[in-house]
């Protein structure tokens, strides 16, 4: 097992990777690979942070970050990071391939003058690498009703410091909205899967 950069030659065997993922587990069909394919010409996108793990010369898990922003009730507006998305093949999800790559990305991040990274994710999952509910620090992913705690939406505070409690918005790289036909555009590149509704998916 290797993990390493990502590298350009790796590009549609990541996006496959990451489309039989996502296929059918939120919605019916993804565009997590849409998001993968359009983040590496984006502004937003740390390359540094884009990792594989190589196992036997096959590609069988990948993350990203990239950068968001937080706006805050007074106006501000600061630069925020965004764990995800992440994927593992199929064959190898539960056997700690996930754990691997957030435990390795973080450590990099933790070298760097980075306050905090964000995530959007299973709670139950992330606690484990030191993520918490964002809303406790007063901070909410848009679109979500900030007089609730939004558990599924979470934050790594690396300095506590920095971290007030004005009421700030976290939100995504505009490269994160994407339109489903633009994805069934992009899906004819790959081979056919079918889009199903199944229980557990995003209402």
């Amino acid at each position: 097992m290797i993990i390493r950069l990502e590298r350009k030659e790796d590009y549609l065997e990541v996006e496959k990777l990451v489309r039989d993922s996502f296929w059918n587990i939120y919605r019916p069909g993804a565009f997590e690979h849409y998001i993968v394919h359009n983040l590496r010409n984006d502004g937003s996108f740390i390359k540094k942070l884009a990792f594989v793990i190589e196992k036997d010369n096959k590609i069988i898990a990948h993350i990203n970050y990239s950068k968001g922003k937080l706006e805050y009730k007074n106006g501000k507006i600061s630069e925020a990071i965004i764990l995800g998305p992440i994927s593992v093949d199929k064959i190898f999800q539960n056997q700690g391939y996930g754990s691997k790559l957030i435990e390795h990305t973080l450590e990099l991040i933790k070298k760097e003058d980075i306050p905090y990274v964000f995530v959007v994710g299973d709670e139950n999952y992330y606690h484990r690498f030191g993520f918490e509910s964002a809303s406790k620090y007063n901070i909410y992913l848009n679109g979500t009703d900030t007089d609730e705690e939004c558990e599924f939406f979470m934050i790594l505070p690396l300095d506590k410091q920095i971290l007030g409690q004005e009421l700030a918005i976290f939100h995504n790289p505009d490269v994160f909205d994407v339109d489903e036909n633009d994805v069934d555009e992009f899906d004819k590149r790959f081979e056919y899967k079918e889009k199903r509704i199944q229980e557990g998916q995003l209402s």
